[in-house]
């Protein structure tokens, strides 16, 4: 009885592991405008809440261009409650961010 049960405590304990981080939203590719949720430097990545609630989970890649007015700038510059316009584009289930524009800064 006891063998059985530990496929269903394994099974509850991944989905309980799975929901306990960030909720986040799958969007089309397309450009977005929203505020930075959370940052994660470690990871380069952050998290866009969208004017609807939904949040956007973006890692930035190599490719990912980062400007404020219109310069490049280093990812240590973002931070939470920022303005910001990102490009995304959709691969499966992953959102790349092709580019990220800050357009207003919290202080």
């Amino acid at each position: 009885m006891k063998r059985a049960l530990l496929p269903l405590v394994v099974l509850v304990a991944l989905i309980a592991m799975n929901s306990c981080g960030e909720k986040t939203a799958v969007v089309e590719s397309g450009i977005y405008q929203g505020t930075i949720y959370k940052v994660e430097p470690e990871k380069t990545e952050i998290y866009v809440e969208l004017s609807d609630g939904r949040i956007l989970e973006l890692y930035f890649t190599d490719q990912t261009l980062l400007t404020k007015n219109d310069e490049t700038v280093e990812f240590s510059v973002l931070a939470k409650g920022d303005t910001v316009e990102v490009q995304i584009e959709k691969i499966g289930k992953r959102l790349d961010p092709i580019s990220v524009a800050i357009k207003g800064q919290h202080d």
